[in-house]
């Protein structure tokens, strides 16, 4: 998939099947965002876990209604066929993966774009850092901690984080850069040491890909997007579906309207 396509070309290639996979480094300059899609019962006590944990939960953008697939501010979106791979979810519990929600789709669904780390990357590459899932090709390892979330009603959980490696003078210049993005989860929120979060083995990701770490690099960690499965878990809704951990909403806003100077 060629990582120039635009982000209208790319949401054309997921919605007719013709890319499934994860989005990391495609579309570039764009905004990328996770997806969670609750009942409209569970959608005012999302909104406030949301609202209680900006790092991981960046909200940016809501359905307009209940059973509204689009959402006009990121462009001409439709959420039940634009995502290349959806998790689905009953009762908090995963129960299938599906290529599109047409048939799963209700009249009392509304649909959450959070933020996404996929969306500073492309500043760091800028800086001339390397990131090292976009090097080598794969998903970013996502990990489990044991950071708790504020709760708001039955959502709640620990944190989700993504790790990038960097040498140390790297590292500094990685922080500096995503503090000014704050929508799409800004500074890392841990570097260094990852049993002090709660994470035992960097080589066994809870979601995403292992990457090569040196032996002379720094493991940083950002609050990840998909934290917001792990509420789920909690919450057990009767029924929920979000994208799957990698594959995004590819939005038509630029990473540089989120940028904070």
């Amino acid at each position: 998939m060629n990582d120039a396509l635009s982000p209208q070309a790319l949401r054309h290639a997921i919605r007719t099947g013709a890319h499934s996979g994860n989005t990391s480094g495609l579309a570039a300059g764009f905004v990328q965002c996770n997806i969670v899609i609750l009942p409209a019962d569970r959608a005012n006590d999302f909104l406030r876990f949301c609202q209680l944990n900006p790092r991981p939960c960046p909200l940016i953008a809501t359905a307009n209604s209940p059973g509204d697939p689009t959402l006009p501010p990121l462009g001409d979106v439709d959420i039940r066929t634009d995502v290349p791979s959806y998790r689905v979810f009953r009762d908090g519990e995963f129960v299938e993966e599906v290529g599109d929600i047409m048939r799963l789709w209700r009249d009392d669904l509304v649909t959450f774009a959070l933020g996404c780390s996929f969306s500073f990357e492309e500043a760091l590459l800028a800086d001339g850092l390397e990131v090292r899932n976009v090097t080598e090709g794969v998903n970013v390892p996502m990990y489990r901690t044991d950071i708790d979330c504020q709760p708001a009603g039955a959502f709640a959980g620990k944190m989700v984080v993504s790790m990038r490696p960097f040498a140390a003078a790297h590292a500094i210049r990685a922080i500096q850069i995503c503090t000014r993005f704050p929508a799409v989860h800004g500074a890392p929120v841990h570097l260094g040491d990852p049993s002090l979060i709660g994470i035992s083995d960097l080589a066994k990701p809870d979601y995403g890909d292992v990457v090569t770490v040196g032996p002379n690099e720094l493991p940083l960690f950002w609050a990840c997007g998909v934290t917001p499965q792990v509420a789920l878990e909690a919450a057990k809704p009767p029924f929920a579906i979000t994208h799957s951990p990698g594959c995004m909403l590819v939005s038509d806003l630029r990473n540089s309207q989120l940028a904070v100077m």
